[in-house]
């Protein structure tokens, strides 16, 4: 190994007799440009920057990391407080600007790297262990850097992002009001499109939901986190979402005016709705219209209405249009008809259990195995309730005559009950 100066500490890494910070010092004219068509040659983040800003900011704050790096060899010591909050401002901006972490990350690293590169082409077989400990620096001085950039830049996303998700949620609202959306949608930076396809969702729980010992808030979390990413994965736009517990809305922009839902595109929709239950390992409900912008508070309304009617009436997991359920709909309006409907199951009022195997005895075609195995209980039992139904009604659900009073008086009674009405 090469002696030491006289005026410098054993600690100080030199190479061919002269420490290392100076060699870096000397080279410093040129180290900085070097560095900044590194920056824009390898990473095209940079490159894209306007001229002024990599002239003046990006070059000083390359200087600024030559000369901290400088002093790390100098003194061994890594950056302190002050100069971490400074590179994590930076990267704040870095962040704000659009720039990609990986490129913030990699501005230092190659500023780090050249300023290695230019010291150490100058060694010797015999400096070896000054060679290992500008490494060392090296790494411990990366190390730190990283981190700050690293905090700097997921705070500043953190802050965008939650003031994008204020801003998205507030558009929704306003779409869901029906009052004029464009001061919200510009608050959100986005361009309202010429139509939205509604989606009014119900989500069943994951079998984790139901184990006991298991945390159900946080599984029924990763249940929905799974059906929106899934749903942002297979759609395109910006999606606006509003979802919680079982059940809430999503609003699809669409690029043409919305002319409602043919056989292609139901058919798309159906394999989506499909796809989400197997996503998220749930039954899902999905409820779908299309809207203009200032229409879709009434197509919210009434997909949650169909969504609703659709679950009273045990129609299971699937997509649901109000075409396919204009019976139970019309039903579910109040009516003095409706009222009459609803009291022939009063006296089943107190019968869960009845009115259930009734719903499942309908819905799935009068076949009481398939009942008893949705409702998990045998097959007598299943017959056994329906008689005890029909004798407490008057109504039985084998007899033809009285299959569709069944069916109105499941809507009409389904509809009382969701609304707090009695059917006395």
């Amino acid at each position: 190994m090469t002696a030491s100066s006289p005026t410098a500490p054993e600690s100080v890494p030199q190479l061919g007799g002269t420490p290392v910070h100076e060699r870096l010092r000397a080279a410093a004219a040129v180290l900085a440009p070097a560095v900044m068509a590194r920056l824009v040659e390898q990473l095209p983040a940079y490159g894209e920057l306007p001229s002024e800003q990599l002239r003046g900011e990006i070059t000083r704050e390359v200087d600024r990391g030559i000369r901290a790096f400088t002093e790390t060899l100098r003194t061994g010591e890594l950056p302190g407080e002050a100069e971490l909050a400074r590179i994590s401002e930076s990267s704040a901006r870095r962040a704000d600007e659009g720039v990609p972490l990986e490129a913030v990350v990699g501005a230092y690293h190659f500023g780090a790297q050249e300023c290695a590169a230019r010291v150490l082409a100058a060694a010797g077989p015999e400096d070896l262990p000054d060679v290992l400990l500008v490494q060392h620096r090296l790494l411990g001085y990366l190390r730190l850097v990283s981190c700050a950039v690293a905090a700097g830049y997921v705070q500043e996303r953190q802050a965008a992002l939650g003031d994008e998700q204020v801003a998205r949620q507030e558009l929704l609202s306003r779409l869901l009001e029906g009052g004029d959306p464009q001061a919200a949608a510009d608050r959100a930076g986005l361009q309202l499109p010429p139509g939205y396809l509604v989606l009014g969702i119900a989500v069943g729980p994951h079998p984790d939901e139901l184990l006991p010992g298991v945390n159900h808030a946080v599984a029924g979390r990763r249940k929905l986190r799974r059906l929106r990413n899934e749903l942002q994965r297979r759609t395109d736009g910006d999606l606006l979402s509003g979802l919680s517990g079982d059940s809430g809305l999503v609003l699809i922009p669409s690029d043409t005016p919305p002319t409602g839902l043919g056989g292609a595109d139901r058919d798309r929709l159906a394999e989506l709705v499909d796809q989400l239950g197997l996503r998220c390992g749930a039954e899902v409900v999905v409820a779908a219209a299309t809207a203009a912008p200032e229409g879709v508070a009434a197509a919210a309304q009434l997909v949650c209405e169909v969504r609703e009617v659709a679950r009273s009436a045990g129609r299971g997991p699937g997509l649901y249009l109000l075409d396919d359920v204009l019976l139970e709909y019309q039903l579910s309006r109040p009516s003095p008809a409706r009222d009459r409907l609803a009291a022939l199951l009063a006296p089943l009022d107190h019968r869960p259990d009845l009115l259930d195997t009734l719903r499942g005895y309908l819905a799935h075609g009068l076949d009481r195995r398939r009942t008893a195995a949705h409702l998990l209980v045998h097959p007598n039992t299943v017959d056994y309730r329906l008689r005890r139904a029909a004798e407490l009604t008057g109504l039985d659900a084998a007899r033809g005559a009285d299959q569709l009073t069944l069916r109105a008086a499941l809507a009409a009674h389904d509809t009382a009950r969701r609304t707090g009405e009695h059917t006395g």
